[in-house]
């Protein structure tokens, strides 16, 4: 089909509708998620993933379906960074690294052994590191409009839900400045407490250590 995706997906629809139970149908289903991942329609892989998951769920390829999910979620958020612009609505623009970092995780809690799961953990290390700058981002937003409990209420996120990468540090930091800034004298007094702990036992990862090209 030469990289003609609108007529392979015409083509397998097709096949699923005069041979549902045929002999190629579960082939045809999983072609129909290539065809829409590879022609940039993520929406339609994931549904077709999804579909997928639900009609065959004893099948031997039920992991590629979870894989392929993940990798079209991924793909459509590889430049939520980049495009992000600091106002509580763009918290939106990370629901699909959210998504992508899910459906990975199901994957590896399912399929431990399978193929795919070494990538997919790979891809999880990055979209956590891409993640966490991303509460960081706001954070920063929330400390220059002097929204110091909002600042530091995201910092914790990253504390609590994105250890051991490279933004924790920066967390820290941000609380202990908020904290300060609003009279928390005691909770600055902890943030500060971690940070040296962590730092004098080395826990903080180091920048861009654990992310993976």
């Amino acid at each position: 089909l030469d990289g003609e995706y609108d007529l392979a997906i015409k083509y397998y629809n097709g096949l699923q509708a005069r041979y549902p139970f045929g002999r190629y149908a579960i082939q045809s289903q999983l072609d129909i998620i290539y065809a829409h991942y590879k022609n940039g329609e993520a929406d339609s892989a994931i549904a077709a993933s999804d579909r997928f998951i639900k009609l065959n769920p004893q099948s031997q390829y039920v992991d590629y379906a979870y894989y392929m999910k993940g990798l079209a979620n991924y793909n459509r958020n590889q430049s939520f960074l980049s495009s992000i612009l600091p106002t509580d609505s763009s918290e939106r623009d990370a629901g699909a690294a959210l998504d992508s970092f899910n459906d990975f995780a199901e994957l590896i809690r399912r399929y431990p052994d399978s193929k795919y799961s070494a990538d997919a953990h790979q891809r999880m290390l990055y979209l956590r590191n891409n993640l966490s700058k991303y509460q960081i981002h706001i954070a920063k937003y929330y400390m220059k409009r002097g929204a110091y409990l909002a600042a530091a209420n995201r910092a914790n996120r990253v504390v609590t839900q994105f250890q051991r990468t490279d933004s924790v540090q920066q967390a820290l930091e941000i609380m202990i400045d908020a904290y300060s800034r609003l009279g928390l004298t005691e909770l600055a007094k902890d943030a500060q407490r971690v940070l040296a702990l962590n730092l004098e036992n080395g826990r903080l990862s180091q920048p861009g250590a654990e992310e993976v090209e």
